[in-house]
């Protein structure tokens, strides 16, 4: 098998002492309290789509700052009561693109805020929300802006805009704030290990081939983008290691999942460069291991061997749906049943 990481019998067992400042819990502590004034819904208005099944509504909500975060609100159409909420988080260099685009939540019977990822948009996916903090203290990337200081890095940023989008999410009308479920895949993937680590009351986390997990080792063993941006501008101001490091450990996923309490369901390809089998097992590995509760956590891994950071594409959509209707229940749409259609 055509492979660069650990074999997969020691990846079952992979669990890094990761690097983990003294003060990360009191930094996230204070990041998020910062924002607690604020009221964080902003404007919600009703999106056409040409689509008749769904509903769909533009949300600004207020993410990191009070700076106006877009998301896009969808639900079964004509359901009234309240449902489960899908916060979905999307993959790096995307943006919320259009509301048809992701269907799959609503569909399934699930009310679905999809967030979109401030400043990134224009290189796989078009978005709607600027990022007026970034500056010159770091590379030319978002993994890289504000690198130098834990501060004014952008992932400090986004994590709270994700958690930002959960409250946002909680807020809306037709909504069950008891029943929120964190996805993503990739930097989404990330984005929901984070909020998993900062928002205890979640109903459960789905997270495929995550970003920003076991990030010093990450960097080390591929050169693929996002990863590679860091590499990359290392490799010309080489006097910047250590404070790159320092603030990489302020957002590593695997520093969240540890204080993760919610069911988990994780994927991962083993032939992945861009996020590396061996850092997504390094989360779930410790998944749940600090959250001062009793127990395990419930979680639950697939493995797809021959493939990369795609992973298990549909199958492990099908695979998260099933999973989810049986943490969760299968959803109530307050439909008749189907006629059968012969």
């Amino acid at each position: 098998m055509a492979m660069f990481d650990l074999p997969l019998d020691e990846l079952r067992r992979y669990a890094p002492a990761v690097r983990e400042p003294a003060d990360f819990d009191a930094f996230w502590r204070a990041t998020l309290a910062a924002e607690a004034p604020r009221p964080v819904l902003l404007d919600v208005q009703p999106e056409p789509t040409d689509l008749r099944l769904v509903d769909s509504w533009d949300v600004t909500f207020a993410g990191f700052g009070g700076d106006p975060v877009k998301a896009w609100y969808t639900r079964p159409a004509g359901m009234d009561g309240p449902l489960p909420v899908v916060v979905e988080y999307v993959g790096y260099g995307r943006g919320r693109g259009l509301p048809h685009e992701r269907l799959t939540w609503p569909v399934a019977g699930y009310a679905h805020l999809l967030m979109d990822a401030r400043g990134q948009s224009g290189r796989y996916g078009s978005g709607d929300t600027a990022d007026p903090h970034a500056g010159p203290a770091g590379g030319p990337s978002p993994v890289t802006w504000g690198v130098l200081d834990p501060q004014g890095y952008y992932y400090r940023r986004l994590v709270t805009d994700a958690v930002r989008a959960v409250q946002a999410a909680r807020a809306l009308n037709g909504v069950d704030p008891a029943r929120v479920v964190a996805v993503g895949n990739s930097q989404g993937g990330g984005l929901a290990l984070a909020v998993a680590g900062l928002v205890p009351d979640l109903a459960a986390v789905l997270t495929t081939a995550p970003f920003l997990c076991d990030i010093q080792r990450a960097i080390e063993i591929t050169d693929a983008e996002p990863y590679g941006e860091i590499a990359r501008y290392l490799a010309v101001d080489r006097e910047a290691e250590e404070r790159v490091r320092h603030t990489l450990s302020y957002v590593d996923g695997v520093a969240f999942a540890r204080r993760a309490a919610a069911p988990a369901h994780f994927g991962i390809g083993l032939r992945d460069r861009v996020c590396p089998p061996s850092t997504g097992f390094a989360a779930y590995n410790q998944y749940g291991a600090a959250n001062g509760r009793p127990g395990p956590v419930d979680r639950e891994i697939h493995v797809y061997p021959f493939n990369q950071h795609e992973g298990g594409e549909a199958v492990q959509v099908r695979r998260q749906l099933r999973w989810l209707a049986g943490v969760l229940g299968t959803p109530d749409t307050g439909r008749p049943s189907r006629a059968r259609p012969w």
